[in-house]
């Protein structure tokens, strides 16, 4: 997130600490401005400097979890290459997006946490740019270029087939066992050879591989960037220079 950084301040940062504790703890549902920045330590009306409505400053608490975890698909792909293979990327992407609380609850509609949030326009968006299915849709024309996974199948097919793979092991993750559950032990594995019996790659060289992690990298930092631009320039998002604080803030 340092790209971020800039646009933060001490104030900013503890206002956004505050408020994700509270929605881990008890959820969005009833959640007020008033009661985050008591929390955070600081006057209501020094949220109101940063944020100009409560739905701005979630927005951007739930954005950059979702770019946190853009950016650890990010590192793993710059750090290697053969981590771009259908295989190893699908599985690796499902688990990271359960990893942070927030794309989690939001990958699988947590009402209880996000409220009726989660169904805000600007939360649909944000899933719609940045979350697991987009991430893994946006690298398989890239995938089909290089050959690393079959090609005689209508593109938008084969994205829906891959969604609904992906959806379905998030889903037997997330949801509580029942007597009748099924369950293995290592479900990374399992998904794994799901996704290569589904996509039924080709045969593809180490330059294929180098070609598709050089565009999957291109495509995620585009998403990134995008992303970072909305946050730091919607209207009612109020960084910059540490506000001065007034007796009644």
């Amino acid at each position: 997130m340092a790209a971020l950084a800039e646009h933060d301040s001490a104030t900013a940062a503890r206002i956004l600490a505050a408020a994700r504790e509270l929605i881990l703890k008890r959820g969005v549902k009833g959640l007020t401005v008033a009661e985050i920045a008591d929390k955070a330590h600081v006057g209501k009306g020094t949220a109101y400097l940063y944020w100009g409505t409560k739905q701005d400053l979630l927005f951007e608490l739930f954005a950059r979890d979702f770019l946190t975890f853009l950016e650890g698909e990010i590192q793993a792909l710059d750090a290697d290459p053969e981590a771009g293979r259908p295989h190893r990327l699908c599985p690796r992407v499902a688990r990271n997006a359960l990893s942070y609380p927030i794309v989690r609850a939001m990958q699988t509609g947590d009402d209880d946490r996000l409220g009726a949030f989660g169904q805000h326009p600007r939360s649909v968006e944000l899933l719609g740019r940045l979350g697991p299915a987009t991430v893994v849709h946006s690298v398989l024309p890239v995938w089909r270029e290089h050959r690393l996974v079959r090609t005689d199948w209508p593109l938008d097919e084969q994205a829906y087939a891959l969604q609904a793979l992906m959806t379905g092991f998030l889903g037997a993750v997330t949801r509580p066992p029942t007597p009748t559950s099924v369950t293995v032990d290592d479900p990374d594995k399992v998904m794994a050879a799901a996704v290569t019996a589904l996509l039924d790659p080709e045969e593809a060289g180490p330059a294929d591989v180098c070609a598709v992690a050089e565009e999957g990298l291109r495509l995620l930092r585009e998403r990134r960037d995008a992303m970072l631009a909305l946050i730091t320039t919607y209207p009612g998002t109020k960084h910059g220079q540490e506000p001065e604080r007034s007796g009644s803030s």
